[in-house]
């Protein structure tokens, strides 16, 4: 009797591949396993740890000298900014990388990876910082037992274990407002930089990186702002100084993501040759809580 058993549905993806001879197949179906996933995972939770607790504790500045005088946002040119500003949106690059190639639900699981680190760090932080200093403790602001520098106390009789807890709790520790609007910020920004990733891939058909790498990033990273900043100092800053923070570090990551796109593309055309696909989300389920990689029938 004739086998009379439907063919597989093509690919949908397949009609976005423009070169079948390179080695990279386009498709909406992920394979089972991929070589460099869990690094690139590695690389975006190292990334987010470090900017949090490295950037996020320093105020520098650049001094612009042929900024207008009196012009909004630096009336003396003097642009001040967190140093972290540097190095996080490094992270959203390896957003990027992870949504072109391993697709939104992978970049999913990432987030929440990202999440449970930034909350993990929180509680340890929190935890560390109540602990009592004992008095003995020096560190690099109690001088090692030499000066003081002149960061700390010039008393003599306060332990050095207090200036190393002071210390330590202005690098350390945070208000309950600028760690929810932190872990906040981050989850939404970065779900809505990897939905604007997904979706604008599907859009150009898999051309144009650049428009959605800084579209994507013009969109998480407002988002991201527009959480952070108000729900971190409204109320404790002018409203005037929160906007024109919040304004002037979003435009500044935007700028830093398009300064960055020559080495988002290196390496998304490197991974993308390594890994052998080029993946499309037609078929996923774009739920933030999802736990099944394609939306339900």
């Amino acid at each position: 009797m004739e086998n009379t058993a439907p063919a597989p549905a093509a690919d949908p993806a397949a009609l976005f591949d423009r070169d079948p001879a390179d080695g990279i197949v386009a498709t909406s179906h992920p394979p089972v396993t991929f070589r460099y996933y869990d690094l690139v995972m590695a690389a975006f939770v190292a990334i987010l740890l470090l900017s949090n607790i490295i950037g996020a504790a320093k105020l520098t500045y650049v001094d612009v000298p042929f900024w207008p005088q009196g012009w909004w946002p630096a009336a003396d040119g003097v642009f001040i900014y967190g140093a972290g500003i540097l190095f996080f949106p490094l992270g959203y690059v390896i957003g990027d990388v992870l949504t072109e190639i391993y697709g939104f639900a992978k970049a999913r699981r990432v987030i929440w990876v990202g999440f449970g680190a930034l909350t993990f760090l929180a509680f340890m932080s929190f935890v560390v910082t109540a602990l009592p200093a004992f008095d003995g403790w020096e560190c690099s602001a109690s001088g090692f037992g030499g000066p003081r520098p002149l960061t700390s106390t010039a008393d003599p009789a306060i332990p050095v274990g207090a200036i190393c807890q002071s210390t330590y709790e202005s690098v350390f520790g945070s208000t309950w407002r600028i760690v929810i609007a932190s872990i906040t910020a981050f989850w939404v920004g970065e779900f809505v930089n990897s939905f604007v990733m997904a979706k604008m891939k599907v859009l150009t058909k898999g051309r144009m990186l650049w428009t959605r790498t800084i579209g994507s990033t013009f969109v998480g990273q407002g988002v991201d702002s527009l959480i952070f900043y108000p729900v971190a100092f409204l109320g404790i800053w002018t409203t005037q100084a929160v906007v024109t923070v919040m304004i002037t570090n979003w435009a500044l990551k935007v700028l830093w993501e398009a300064a960055l796109t020559p080495v988002t593309y290196a390496v998304v055309n490197r991974l993308k040759k390594a890994e052998g696909v080029d993946l499309y989300d037609l078929d996923t389920d774009f739920s933030p809580f999802a736990s099944s990689e394609v939306k339900p029938a």
